[in-house]
């Protein structure tokens, strides 16, 4: 597990991540049904109240042939981290710390409306999924179903489950296709290079390479490259483009 008591301070001291989400004793209420690896939702202790958390123990992800094992809870925490530095898309406040099952990612549990997903906002909230879209670009999401996308009970939109990402080889699997083609609004653009100079030196840097290997680092990098030089929403490929199933 890549990760050192320095980066793990670092990243209590942001202030989005609330004190029981990264201090709390962590009381398990249940197993979240459907989901292809250990999630559990929990109570964080805190003061002056307690959180709802999502708890993800690495003990408990399945091993995948084209993920290094027990590396998806630190995905977790690394996909918040971009979200964090790009300023979009909102992606729960998620850290790595321990648990009642060892080490795994805690989050912040959204509290969401079931019967909304990607297929019945996509019009509505077009220019809220182009970020989204460049956002998957840029982590190399491999799993973008369309429940991935929470429209909370204030009518934000969360995006969860970031296990399966940043691998080094081309792994992109999205429902979101609708932009291809486009250009990508400049002030996008213009994030994506402000999170690319962070990536080369600063914190940032420092934080994800606790997370993630040299090499997925370099092919972020890279990706986030040729986003800015392209300039538009790529075509699907290579390999197959879309998860299963795709809600």
């Amino acid at each position: 597990m890549r990760r050192d008591e320095r980066t793990f301070e670092t990243r209590v001291s942001d202030p989005a991540i609330p004190t029981a989400l990264a201090q709390g004793e962590l009381e398990l209420l249940g197993v979240l049904p459907d989901s292809s690896n250990y999630a559990f939702l929990a109570r964080a202790k805190g003061d002056p109240e307690d959180l709802l958390v999502v708890y993800k123990p690495q003990r408990g992800e399945t091993p995948l042939w084209d993920f290094p094992e027990g590396t998806l809870h630190q995905r977790e925490a690394a996909a918040y981290l971009v979200s964090r530095e790009l300023g979009w898309p909102n992606v729960p406040p998620t850290l790595v710390r321990d648990g009642p099952h060892g080490v795994g990612s805690v989050q912040a549990f959204i509290d969401f409306d079931p019967s909304e997903h990607f297929f019945t906002m996509e019009v509505e909230r077009a220019a809220e999924f182009r970020k989204v879209a460049v956002f998957d670009l840029l982590i190399n999401n491999a799993d973008r179903k369309g429940g991935h996308c929470l429209l909370a009970a204030d009518g934000v939109i969360w995006l969860i489950d970031h296990g399966v990402c940043f691998n080094e080889e081309p792994k992109l699997r999205t429902v979101i296709w609708t932009f291809v083609g486009e250009p990508i609004d400049p002030s996008l653009l213009a994030d994506v290079e402000r999170f690319l100079a962070g990536l080369a030196a600063g914190p940032l840097g420092e934080e994800l390479a606790a997370l993630l290997s040299p090499a997925e680092l370099r092919a972020m990098a890279t990706r986030a490259r040729e986003v800015i030089d392209g300039g538009t929403y790529p075509e699907p490929g290579p390999g197959r483009p879309f998860p299963w199933p795709p809600v």
